[in-house]
């Protein structure tokens, strides 16, 4: 069954219009029509049956169904802070986060990024990253459509930790060697905590600054003796923390 954002689903009987690139993956890319079953979720839990009722090039109107059950959410709010990468490599990072089960991702500007916030505006990266997270919700069975925020930089979000908001804790996945405080995923606490932010360097790493810059509140971790891949660490490393919860 196709299944469609549609953002102003809430009940059965409604009649409700597609966003605009819905539209064009219905009608272009998998040519349905009138008459056409489907299912679409609104973005913050709940799928609906539906059918196509009208179609044109520029709209599709569909008549929202019974309530169908989707993919049951993580029972923990987990935000990927992830460093910028150069290249294409942030699309797979967002679109594997969000089928891990992420509620938002944070992109991340570090010391050692390659990649500046004039020039992810210029790119309009962030909307970019936003309709890849709702193509990654569409392919997993998700109705939560996860946030994609403004990139922001490393410093401004440990200063929000330290001022005490978010309430949630922060780890940060560090090199093998890089901090003597960091512990294995596997030394954590087996009980999930109702929230957590995961903080994911760049290329490189984090740079000693850094590291020495994160607060107390921060908890660094490791993923034991074996290093990875900058573009592979955070699939790998929520997968690890969901395990390790007994999440998965």
């Amino acid at each position: 069954m196709h299944r469609f954002y549609a953002p102003e689903a809430s009940a059965a009987g409604e009649l409700i219009s597609l966003p605009a690139e819905e539209v064009e993956h219905l009608s272009r890319v998998l040519r349905l029509r009138v008459g056409a079953a489907m299912h679409v979720f609104d973005g913050r839990g709940r799928e609906f049956e539906a059918v196509v009722e009208s179609l044109t090039k520029i709209d599709a109107r569909v008549r929202v169904g019974s309530p169908v059950v989707s993919a049951p959410e993580l029972p923990i709010a987990l935000t990927l802070a992830q460093a910028i990468l150069k290249g294409d490599k942030m699309d797979d990072i967002v679109r594997d986060a969000v089928m891990l089960g992420a509620v938002a991702i944070q992109p991340l500007l570090t010391s050692r990024a390659e990649v500046s916030a004039a020039a992810l505006e210029r790119g309009r990266r962030r909307e970019r990253w936003q309709r890849i997270a709702i193509a990654s919700v569409k392919q997993c069975d998700r109705a939560v459509v996860p946030t994609v925020h403004e990139p922001r930089s490393l410093g401004d979000l440990l200063q929000t930790s330290r001022d005490g908001s978010p309430s949630a804790p922060i780890l940060m996945l560090v090199e093998p060697g890089a901090a003597p405080q960091a512990v294995p995923v596997r030394e954590l606490e087996t009980v999930a905590p109702p929230q957590v932010t995961l903080l994911i360097g760049p290329e490189g790493g984090w740079s000693p600054q850094e590291v020495a810059s994160v607060p107390p509140s921060c908890r660094m971790v490791t993923m034991g003796g074996i290093t990875f891949r900058a573009d592979a660490a955070p699939s790998i490393a929520i997968a690890a923390l969901l395990a390790h919860w007994r999440l998965l």
